[in-house]
């Protein structure tokens, strides 16, 4: 998925996912879950944000998740481009710039936990479409 996508939407279904970032309780609708490719991710503009949403397979399932495409440490919006896996059971994207991984659930850097990623609450709503918690203006 190439596109970006700027839209507010309200839907009914959230999954669980943590988060660490305020939002301002209004979604934006970025894509079909049938759009993200299970095991990557795709950027979406959120309200002038680049986030960075993933669709990850696991045993009993599959979930997604949004966090923010920036890395902290190169600063460059690059973390959807990132190689997604895990560390011990914890889901995790791979910087392509410096390699640090980050948990796709917390935000935290799984190699210097002092720095942490925003993430975003994520729903599915019954039509399939994928929606991200609008954040605040601050990360």
């Amino acid at each position: 998925m190439t596109d970006i996508i700027d839209q507010q939407v309200t839907v009914a279904t959230r999954l669980d996912v943590a988060t660490n970032a305020t939002h301002t309780g209004d979604w934006a609708r970025v894509c079909r879950l049938d759009q993200l490719t299970p095991g990557r991710g795709a950027p979406a503009r959120v309200a002038g944000r680049q986030v960075a949403v993933f669709r990850i397979p696991s045993g009993d399932g599959e979930s997604v998740f949004a966090l923010d495409n920036r890395d902290p440490f190169s600063g460059a919006h690059v973390l959807a481009r990132g190689l997604v896996g895990d560390r011990g059971g914890v889901p995790k994207v791979t910087s392509p710039v410096y390699k640090q991984g980050f948990d796709l659930r917390t935000g935290v850097c799984l190699d210097d936990p002092e720095v942490v990623v925003p993430t975003y609450p994520v729903t599915v709503c019954d039509e399939g479409w994928v929606s991200v918690a609008i954040p605040s203006t601050s990360p």
